[in-house]
């Protein structure tokens, strides 16, 4: 298997353990709270040695008023030599997720 390969089945592998809701799946049994069915979509994700970056849009609904949601954001990894997950940052525009969430 390519890197290129390993990198796209790990894409997949994390954005379904993401939407099934699974703890187990999702972090090794975890707490994981979902309230609804907001899907996790890939829209990229690069891998360099160690570094991975995935870049993901979520959609859904704000729970308190409903409002529709479409975020957009990342999250940098640091993988282990097993490319395990070791440390995530995630990153999303704090500024339009409270403009959304207001219901604007």
């Amino acid at each position: 298997m390519t890197n290129i390969d390993h990198a796209a089945e790990m894409a997949a592998d994390y954005t379904a353990a993401w939407n099934s809701g699974s703890a187990e799946a999702g972090n090794g049994g975890g707490v994981l709270r979902r309230r609804s069915r907001s899907p996790l979509t890939c829209d990229s994700f690069r891998r360099s040695g160690d570094h991975a970056l995935f870049v993901w849009t979520f959609t859904g609904h704000y729970a308190a008023n409903k409002a529709p949601l479409k975020v957009h954001g990342w999250e940098e990894w640091e993988l282990d030599h097993d490319l395990k997950v070791t440390a995530s940052r995630g990153w999303f525009d704090a500024v339009d997720y409270e403009r959304q969430t207001a219901g604007a």
